[in-house]
Parts: C-alpha cells; structure tokens; sequence
C-alpha cells in the first residue's frame, strides 16, 4: 500500500485535503509576502516623519502614507482570514477523518483485544489523542507559513540591508532552535506520562458512573472517592509537569532571540552617524528584526506541539488502518449446521452435532463448565480445534464479513446503544417495530420512540434482554447463538417469548445456551456439558441415562411448581 493510501502514513491526510491545502498555500504565501510591507511602511513612516519636522514635506504626504499602510494591513488581514478559516477546515477534516478510521477499526476489532485496551485508553485514543494529532498538524500547516516563509522573507530583507549586521544578528535564533531540540526527550516523555494518567482518570470516571449503585449500597463510596481523588491528583500533577516546559520554553526562545537587539542598536546607530544608513533604513532593519525574533518563538511553540502531536500519532497508529467498504449485509440462505470435534483447549472437547434450519439444540450443564466458551467458538475471537461448517464451508476460513452474515449472536451483554427502542431494533434497517415489540412482550411496556439510556441503564434486566432478542429476531442468520436469553425472565414471559423464537426462526439453525432448562423438552436436541466433555442427546435419553442432568432438571420444575 502507498503512502497516499495508507492511513497510517501522514502524508496519507494532507494528500486527502489537496484542495484545502491549494487554498491555505495561496493565501499563506500572499499574507506572509504581504508582512513583508509592514518593517518597510514602518521605516518610510519614520523617514517622512522626519522630513516633515525639517520641513522638507508635508503632512498630507504622511497622511497619505499612512493611510495606503492601513489599506495594505486591512488587505494583508483579510488574506489572513481567508488562511486561517482553511486551515481551520483542513484540521476539522483530519480530525472528523482520524475519528472515523479509527472508530471503524474499533467495531471491527473483537472484545478480547477491547477489554485489553481498556475502556478508559480507548476513550482517550479516540477523542484527546485525535485531537492532539489534528492540533499538531493544523499548526503545523498554520506555521509553515507564519513562520518558515516570513523567516525567510525577514531573512532575505535583513541580508539585502547589511550583511554584516545580518549575519552577526542571525545567530541567536538558530541557538533557540538547538535548544528546543535538547528539551525534545523531557516535553515528549512528560506529554506521553500526562496521557497515560489521562487514559487512568478516564477509566476512574467510568467506573465510578457504571458502579455508582452499588458503591451506594456496599457503602464504599469514601474507598471509591478516594481512589477518583488519588487519580485525578496524579492527573493534576502529570499535567502541571507537562505545561511547565510547553510553556516555559517559548519565553526562553523569545529572550535569546531578542538578544540580536542590542547589536543591531548599537552597530546600527554607527551606520547612521557615518551616513551609512537613514533613519528610515534602521527602523525597517530594527522592526524586521524584532518581528523575526517574534515568529521564532512561534517556531518553538510549533515544535512544542508538533512533540505532543508525537506522542498521540504513537498511541492511536495502531488503530488506523484502512476502514473496509460499509455495506449492507446480505441475506444468506438457510443452512445446516455441522460440527465435529470441536474442542477449546482447557475447557472442553470433542463436541460432535448437526442443527439443521428450523431446530434448537440447548446447550447446559453445572456452572463454569463452558456453555458460552462454545457459543463463542462460532464468533471465531478464540482459538478452537475441530471443525465448523455451515453448508458445507469451514466457519474459520471465511472472510468476517461472510461470518456476519452467516452467525447472529446474543450474548450476556445486550450491548444496547443510547438512542431509542426502534434504533436498537433496527440498527439502520427496516422491520415492523411494533410486531417485533409483542413477539417479545415489550409492547406493553416501551414505544418505538422510548429512549433507552447508554447500555440500556433506563431499562430493567428484562427488558434489556427481551430488546436485545427482538433486535436478533429483526436480523435474522442461517445460525443463530442465544446465551441465556430468558435468565432474567418469569416463567409466564418466557413460555410466550420462546414460542414467538420458535414461529419466527424456521429458517436458522438456533443453539440456546441456558441453566434454566424448562423449555428443554421441546428442543430438537441437548448438548450437556460436564467435566470438559460434550455429550449429545435428547431431553429423554438424558433423563435416563444422566443422572446429574435428571437431578438439575427435577430441582428447577420442582422450584417453579413450589413457586
């Protein structure tokens, strides 16, 4: 892949924003000439003042000066609005187009490298570190010509008046420079440990949201506030460290820079007295001067944030790669199901079955003893051994779209988004929301339109679970994986609910992973799992011959008679 179309190539965002940038070049180089006439007007404003004290012209020739100076500033400004409204775009571009690569990369990655990153470094990749690499780069651009042209502009002016001056004047600038490049290590390592406690406080904030029920019920909410406060300190003092060498060193620059003044005031009054010079000549040598030291020090400001920028293209490059083609899943056809010898090492092995369209194998067995390891075998996030084949084609060897298309999934999390009942639903599609709702005995409880919180928080565990299935039943898959769809359902609800599963998926291959067997003797099948085997039978045939699986059975009818 090329560099103009690898995301994680720089150049990949400044080639995407050509346009922009044709813009922001123009006006850049007209504003940047156009500084050029402020030392000059500046000098010829001194001269003719000068005349006009000794009588040799008049003031309507100052006023007239004076005026095509403010006409040339106005001029000069409205150029610089025009660059700064660009640039202002070009940065908005890279970050809305950072945000979304990014974000692409992130639905497509799977939980287990997710819940490795952490909730609270994703959170700060995809917002504080995006907009630190826009902010680097937008200055970057702004400065390339408020500082690099006019430097060369005001560089090339100096030259043409004096040489000498120049030359000796000249060298404390670049002395800014080295230094800048001596402080590079102290402002990276200090920035790259004030994002690290960042990622910490965020995680802290989202943790104490999505506990604060239970903090309130245990009691711990002084423990909890006091860990919020130990990370928010950090995160102070992280910050302060940061800002102090950002912040202390373009003063420095400006001070050593500014040194060049005292020589220009000194060697250039010799050049007056000797005739060498007019006044006008060493106040637009003088003026250069001081506004050359002025965008020097915004040098230094730009590499400040340029090492910033650094430090956040480091943490997010990872997660930028090329977004793929967004596009409607397509409907696959029903298929039957085969698996044989299917194992996950250290957890269970040799589970042989075939689901055909139409039938529900349940999967159970005591606790801890791998239902929803096997259910998410079919997600191919962990390693297995042994053999998926959905008409015919191994589950592992196709593409993840293909697998998308092919495995709906609902698992213990709903995963709800924080937008209304129709949305979660839908996600985007089509579909009857309101038969969907009475399939799953919500209709009678939310609207279409009802708002259901970030992860569903407005919502009890219920109706979290019965949204979710509705969802599921909305985007039908050849096979279907339900963990414990009905767990925090009555008896009553779910007797309905899974007759609706039933009238609603003659075409999917359905494995119910459930501890709550009631529905179990209707299932076309039973997979019972215990001691890291598989065995697979009916409900009778388990009843006979499993004693363990005829005890769970028999206390769980006995609790919902009792009951």
């Amino acid at each position: 892949m090329s560099d103009r179309h690898d995301p994680q190539k720089i150049t990949w965002y400044f080639a995407a924003e050509k346009k922009t940038l044709t813009v922001v070049t123009i006006s850049g180089l007209l504003y940047n000439v156009g500084l050029l006439a402020g030392p000059l007007f500046e000098g010829r404003l001194v001269g003719t003042l000068q005349n006009v004290l000794h009588g040799t012209e008049t003031a309507d020739r100052m006023a007239l000066l004076a005026l095509a100076y403010l006409l040339t500033i106005a001029a000069v400004q409205g150029v610089r609005y025009i660059k700064r409204l660009y640039v202002r775009r070009f940065a908005n571009n890279i970050n809305r187009r950072m945000k979304h690569i990014l974000y692409a990369d992130l639905v497509h990655r799977s939980r287990s490298e997710l819940d490795r990153e952490g909730s609270g470094a994703v959170l700060t990749k995809a917002i504080s570190d995006v907009d630190a690499c826009a902010e680097g780069m937008r200055k970057f651009t702004t400065e390339i010509f408020d500082t690099g042209v006019v430097l060369v502009c005001y560089v090339g002016l100096l030259l043409w008046y004096d040489v000498k001056i120049a030359l000796l004047c000249l060298i404390f600038p670049p002395c800014s420079y080295l230094i800048a490049e001596r402080m590079k290590v102290v402002v990276q390592r200090t920035n790259a440990a004030f994002r690290s406690s960042a990622e910490r406080l965020n995680a802290a904030t989202l943790d104490c949201a999505a506990g604060a029920l239970t903090y309130r019920i245990f009691g711990c909410e002084t423990q909890r506030n006091a860990d919020y406060d130990r990370h928010l300190a950090d995160y102070e003092r992280r910050a302060v460290q940061a800002n102090v060498w950002v912040s202390a060193m373009p003063p420095l620059y400006n001070a050593l820079s500014m040194t060049g003044v005292l020589f220009i005031l000194y060697l250039g009054s010799t050049r007056v007295q000797s005739g060498v010079w007019d006044i006008a000549a060493f106040t637009t040598f003088l003026s250069c001067f001081a506004k050359l030291s002025v965008k020097s020090s915004k040098a230094a400001k730009l590499f400040n944030a340029v090492q910033q920028a650094q430090v956040s293209w480091g943490r997010i490059k990872g997660f930028l790669h090329t977004p793929p083609e967004e596009k409607r899943l397509s409907a696959q056809p029903p298929c039957t199901v085969e698996v044989s010898g299917l194992s996950v090492p250290g957890v269970f092995a040799g589970a042989d079955f075939r689901v055909q369209p139409g039938q529900i194998i349940g999967v159970t067995g005591p606790v801890a003893c791998g239902k929803s390891m096997l259910g998410k075998a079919f997600l191919c996030e962990n390693p297995y051994d042994g053999s998926i084949r959905l008409a015919g084609r191994e589950l592992s060897e196709m593409s993840e779209r293909e697998r998308c298309a092919s495995v709906g999934y609902l698992g213990h999390d709903t995963e709800l988004l924080s937008d209304t009942v129709e949305n979660n639903i839908l996600l985007g599609g089509e579909g009857d929301v309101a038969a969907l709702l009475r399939a799953v005995r919500l209709d009678g409880e939310v609207t279409p339109e009802t708002r259901v919180g970030a992860g569903g928080m407005r919502l009890s565990g219920g109706q979290q679970q019965r949204l979710a299935l509705a969802r599921t039943l909305a985007n039908p898959r050849p096979l279907l994986i339900l963990d414990d769809p009905f767990s925090a359902l009555d008896r009553k609800t779910e007797r309905e609910v899974f007759d609706e599963l039933r009238k609603r998926t003659k075409n999917s291959a359905i494995l119910l992973i459930s501890h709550r067997l009631y529905v179990f003797p209707e299932l076309d099948g039973v997979l019972w799992m215990q001691n890291g085997t598989v065995r697979t039978a009916t409900h009778d045939e388990l009843m006979r011959t499993s004693p363990d699986y005829a005890e769970l059975y028999s206390l769980q009818q006995g609790g919902q008679e009792n009951a």
